[in-house]
């Protein structure tokens, strides 16, 4: 494992071995972290890429899976997002993410032998079937069902529900959450494709199509835990949309993939993970 800014270890892994494409994970992703230390953010994923695409082109590798965001629609002010709406972002990971998303759009129409392919998540959740792997966030998760889990458990008494005004089906708000082995599926999908001619730069959403509220998936967890989820009720957090979800019909018809999972599926594996393993990858003795 070596750091995407350390050129030297970068050309070494070239070096030694040739590359058909490249995924490209590495980033930060907390957004609350990236509000206060937002130079970390842009150094680690702006850096990181930009040398990742140097070392790919030096040594003819130009294929690349780029995992971008949701995040990079900002609030948008209808749905489902389809890839055409306008781009924007509320903080400085989203915008971490937009400006590789241009990076790569520049890279490509600059060198046109690159074929690249802009994957933006929407809300991965749940964990292997198999159970032997699952989410294990470090400190107080940012999103809501590490969270969940945390406090079916037992490592945290209640779940802090931001906003229970908003004009949904309960007042809570709305995303779409997506099975984290569709979006596994969702990469291959797109390396596949990475194999056709004139592909260029070319961006696809990875989502159910489905929103689901905060509410519904509290529950959905509960069904398949057996456990009670206590709530606290708090105000909207700023900047905080109402109803996100994704158009998935580019996806389905250019990349023949499409999520096969929904909720209590998502729900049914997360907990089989959790239960086996309640303190994660460490144990209670573990700093939390």
């Amino acid at each position: 494992m070596v750091d995407l800014r350390d050129r030297d270890a970068l050309e070494q892994i070239f070096a030694s071995t040739k590359f058909d494409a490249v995924i490209h994970f590495a980033g930060m992703k907390a957004v609350g972290e990236s509000v206060q230390k937002p130079l970390l953010y842009y150094n680690n994923n702006l850096i990181g890429t930009i040398t990742l695409l140097e070392v790919m082109a030096a040594h003819g590798c130009k294929k690349l899976v780029f995992s971008s965001s949701a995040t990079v629609y900002g609030w948008p002010k209808e749905v489902p997002c389809t890839e055409e709406f306008p781009l924007s972002a509320a903080n400085p990971y989203g915008r971490t993410k937009l400006t590789i998303e241009e990076i790569c759009r520049d890279v490509q129409h600059a060198d046109p032998d690159w074929k690249i392919i802009l994957l933006r998540y929407f809300n991965p959740v749940g964990a292997h079937p198999s159970g032997y792997i699952g989410e294990d966030p470090r400190g107080i998760p940012n999103n809501l069902m590490p969270f969940i889990q945390q406090v079916a458990v037992g490592r945290r008494p209640a779940l802090t529900v931001f906003g229970t005004d908003y004009n949904t089906v309960d007042g809570t708000g709305v995303r779409d959450y997506i099975h984290v082995v569709d979006l596994a599926d969702g990469h291959i999908a797109a390396l596949l494709k990475l194999e056709e001619a004139n592909i260029g730069c070319v961006v696809y959403n990875l989502g159910t199509g489905k929103g689901t509220s905060v509410l519904e998936m509290v529950r959905a967890f509960e069904q398949a835990s057996g456990k009670q989820i206590p709530l606290v009720k708090a105000g909207r957090r700023p900047g905080d949309a109402e109803i996100v979800y994704a158009s998935t019909k580019k996806a389905e018809r250019e990349l023949k993939w499409k999520a096969k999972y929904g909720i209590d599926e998502m729900c049914r594996d997360q907990w089989n993970w959790a239960s086996q393993n309640p303190y994660g990858y460490g144990s209670p003795d573990s700093s939390d």
